[in-house]
């Protein structure tokens, strides 16, 4: 019988990779999510505490799916705080995925920062398999908080594709922000698409940007999100619902949308300032 997506399903903790003193990587056999496409994501359950919207990582193992996880409100901390052996709830995959097109793009961009890395290290490796050249650039405040980046090395072994880190103190790779490293690279080589997830504002900047070279671009925004399919409107930004019209919105969503990088909202819904 076909598994429903939105029933929730159980999963087992197999591996552990600590990514940074805040984030964690989680293993756990899950066919469906394994399947899944670049940019989608899970609602993960934790028992007793919370459930949490989750972008699916890239895992080689068959059947296998992961998730990232940063330490940070009680729910993000309750899962951080898992073990090899728990037990976590998912329903999903739900949401859209980056649109990849082999005749229109030969040479892309990946840029993103903090866990916003998580759909573009997927992203990666499906450009890899497809043959299509990319750069990846991974933006981070200090070397300490770099994240994948030995991950992201393996995947361009032995192609022409590359990773670019920038940190905005300068411990490691180029000093300043990622927006500085994309203004750099863009001089240099023609890009047919933008991929990017992280920080709004961060993402905001890489839009003005893209606008600014004629680059097209499509983009992953993070919302609070409490059902994940678009009954409870939570992660709404404008007219769009973000969990079941996006994650993934192009440029001329994006240019339509008079909030993005600008008005976020709370768990209560009411509207903030960045």
């Amino acid at each position: 019988m076909p598994i429903n997506i939105n029933h929730i399903r159980t999963v087992k903790i197999e591996q552990e990779i600590k990514e940074s003193p805040t984030v964690k990587t989680f293993m756990f056999k899950d066919p469906i999510a394994f399947r899944s496409k670049p940019g989608q994501f899970l609602m993960v359950w934790i028992p007793r505490v919370e459930e949490l919207p989750m972008s699916i990582m890239f895992s080689s193992k068959q059947e296998y799916s992961a998730i990232s996880i940063r330490k940070h409100g009680i729910g993000s901390t309750k899962l951080f705080d898992k073990k090899i052996g728990d037990i976590l709830g998912i329903r999903g995959p739900y949401g859209n995925s980056f649109t990849v097109s082999k005749k229109l793009q030969k040479n892309v961009l990946l840029v993103g920062g903090g866990t916003g890395l998580v759909p573009l290290i997927r992203l990666a490796d499906f450009l890899k398999r497809n043959n299509i050249k990319y750069t990846l650039i991974i933006g981070a405040k200090t070397k300490e908080e770099i994240l994948f980046y030995n991950l992201a090395k393996q995947l361009v072994t032995n192609t022409q594709c590359k990773v670019i880190v920038t940190t905005e103190d300068g411990s490691f790779g180029i000093q300043g922000r990622v927006t500085d490293g994309i203004l750099d690279i863009i001089k240099k080589e023609n890009f047919d698409m933008i991929y990017t997830c992280g920080p709004e504002l961060m993402m905001k900047n890489i839009f003005m940007i893209s606008l600014e070279n004629s680059i097209p671009i499509q983009a992953s925004l993070e919302r609070y999100m409490k059902c994940g399919i678009g009954i409870c409107a939570s992660c709404c930004i404008n007219d769009k619902i973000v969990c079941k019209d996006g994650t993934i919105f192009d440029q001329k969503q994006l240019s339509k949308m008079s909030e993005f990088g600008k008005v976020f909202r709370d768990k209560s819904g009411r509207k903030s300032r960045y």
